[in-house]
């Protein structure tokens, strides 16, 4: 990616500016590898689109856009209040902007969890004026950009030693820094294991059909000068029958009580695969991607996408205009298939759920 040896490495989503001036951008990231062009976003129907769109993509990314984004919404709202507006008048918008920017993307939770936090820092606030409001919401905003940068640097030191020496990765779609807050969470992993001197190498699986893996993942890898090759989806298995895979690595958009992991369409094949050939598959997760709610992944809305991304992928014609499609965005690899999960707090392994049990309740007396 062009910019990115000048900027060093790219972040989705960026605030610049204070509360009351400050202004929310993003990497525009159906433009890339070709171009960075940042986006400002300066209005609810703005953010709320740049979801939808995949302009803003990976779960902590678009938690950590939402959480701005409310903030934006409340200040457009002020700027049209009159001057004896009371920070009760904010209630009605910001319930509006949870509403609109929750329903943009159902399968991962970190949306709602950001949006969550927002609802209940506002409820807290014994705050009289606007403005104090809107600096609070802000100031949670920024705390959830913050802790996030924290927690991909604590998931890629616990995961790092997970992945064998001197052996290739496979990993799908993309986890880095453009998806998060930090330097990301799978290809953090991956990324601080190849500065950890492990000698690693990595395969990006392209990850039809809107490309993640070829677009973003294989640049950010290439930035980072960790040795990547990438391969057509398709070529999983066989790379992996002829040995040239010791490990398989990828994020999760939502897990359930019991470890059923939802990530992006294509995983539950490759965890498939990679139990039939005897190797390793790994996911890496903050807690906020932890559903308390869900005791098995059954329950997991799984979006539905538009024909046009199949059909006509990036704007090229795949296939005739009117053939009918199917294009799940994600799928639910079970908990048996998944060898160890890595968070913030360290590395959770089977059986899961006494173990993600323990660990949410570490989380909740925190």
């Amino acid at each position: 990616i062009g910019r990115m040896t000048s900027r060093g490495i790219l972040h989705g989503v960026t605030w610049t500016g204070g509360p009351r001036d400050g202004r929310l951008s993003i990497i525009d990231q159906t433009r890339l590898p070709a171009e960075v062009v940042d986006v400002e976003l300066v209005d609810l129907a703005a953010v709320r689109g740049a979801i939808l769109r995949l302009a803003v993509r990976g779960a902590p990314a678009i938690g950590i856009a939402a959480a701005y984004g409310v903030v934006v919404h409340l200040r457009n709202v002020r700027d049209n209040l009159g001057p004896l507006a009371a920070a009760a008048d904010l209630a009605a918008p910001l319930a509006e902007a949870v509403r609109d920017l929750g329903a943009t993307r159902p399968t991962a939770i970190n949306l709602r969890w950001a949006l969550g936090r927002m609802e209940r820092s506002a409820a807290q606030a014994s705050l009289a004026d606007v403005d104090g409001m809107i600096d609070r919401l802000y100031a949670e905003a920024t705390l959830i950009h913050a802790e996030d940068k924290l927690l991909c640097d604590r998931i890629a030191a616990h995961g790092r030693d997970l992945l064998p020496l001197g052996g290739t990765i496979y990993t799908h779609c993309n986890t880095g820094s453009l998806a998060t807050g930090g330097v990301g969470t799978a290809l953090g992993c991956i990324i601080a294991a190849h500065q950890a001197g492990r000698g690693i190498s990595v395969i990006a699986g392209e990850t039809r059909p809107l490309l993640q893996g070829s677009r973003l993942t294989a640049p950010e890898l290439m930035h980072a000068r960790v040795p990547v090759r990438l391969a057509c989806d398709s070529t999983a298995g066989s790379l992996m029958a002829r040995g040239l895979v010791q490990g398989v690595m990828v994020g999760a958009d939502r897990i359930a009580r019991n470890g059923d992991t939802a990530n992006k369409i294509g995983t539950y094949a490759l965890a498939v695969l990679a139990r039939f050939h005897h190797i390793p598959f790994l996911v890496a997760a903050p807690a906020s991607t932890f559903d308390h709610a869900l005791a098995t992944g059954a329950g997991i809305p799984i979006e539905e996408r538009g024909a046009d991304e199949v059909i006509r992928p990036l704007g090229v014609a795949f296939a005739p205009p009117a053939t009918p499609v199917v294009n799940p965005a994600f799928d639910v690899t079970p908990a048996d298939l998944i060898t160890a999960i890595v968070t913030e707090a360290g590395v959770l392994r089977p059986p899961f759920a006494p173990a993600i049990a323990a660990f949410l309740e570490q989380q909740e007396r925190r």
